[in-house]
């Protein structure tokens, strides 16, 4: 099965280098010397890695197609695809392909659907729509989300008092002491 594994960032350097936003949790493994990503958005149909280095928090990718940076910006926001692996079968590794569109649902009642997932360096975060139109982050975690069952059509979610009520509207005021004079 096909993956989107990263989307091409900003141009680093003069030498055709880029930076990506990794969608993979192993990038050591996939941006590795002479691996080839298929890609969506650009005038290249594929990619070959020469070289991959970090740079603080962000992977700096040299590709062989790529000589200079007016090449590089022409790759901003292409995003770079490649087979799945065997070993990523892990029980609790989901792409987020697998989880968009799946019910979200609290003690068995469907409370919206999951429209994305986004995943971060310090934990990965389900979005999920509410009936209520309203978006919610749940964090992607074992205790909240102890039920992913892509087959049955749902993510089954223990939410802790107020994850539901984060991000409506005034849910960010100060509380009103009661004065009539506003907040605290």
């Amino acid at each position: 099965m096909e993956v989107q594994v990263a989307r091409i960032g900003k141009p680093h350097g003069i030498k055709g280098e880029v930076t990506v936003q990794l969608f993979t949790d192993a990038p050591e493994d996939r941006f590795v010397p002479e691996a080839i990503f298929r890609v969506e958005g650009a005038a290249v149909p594929e990619l070959t890695v020469v070289n991959a280095r970090w740079n603080k928090d962000i992977l700096i990718v040299a590709f062989a197609q790529i000589a200079d940076r007016n090449q590089a910006e022409t790759l901003r926001g292409a995003q770079l695809f490649t087979e799945s692996a065997p070993a990523d079968t892990d029980d609790d590794a989901w792409y987020e392909h697998e989880l968009v569109g799946l019910d979200a649902r609290v003690d068995g009642v469907t409370v919206g659907k999951v429209t994305g997932l986004r995943t971060l360096a310090v934990q990965d975060l389900l979005v999920v729509e509410l009936a209520s139109g309203h978006e919610a982050l749940v964090p992607f975690v074992g205790s909240i989300v102890p039920v992913v069952d892509p087959d049955g059509g749902y993510v089954g979610i223990v939410p802790p008092p107020g994850l539901f009520d984060l991000n409506l509207p005034g849910s960010n005021q100060a509380p009103d002491d009661g004065d009539g004079e506003g907040p605290l």
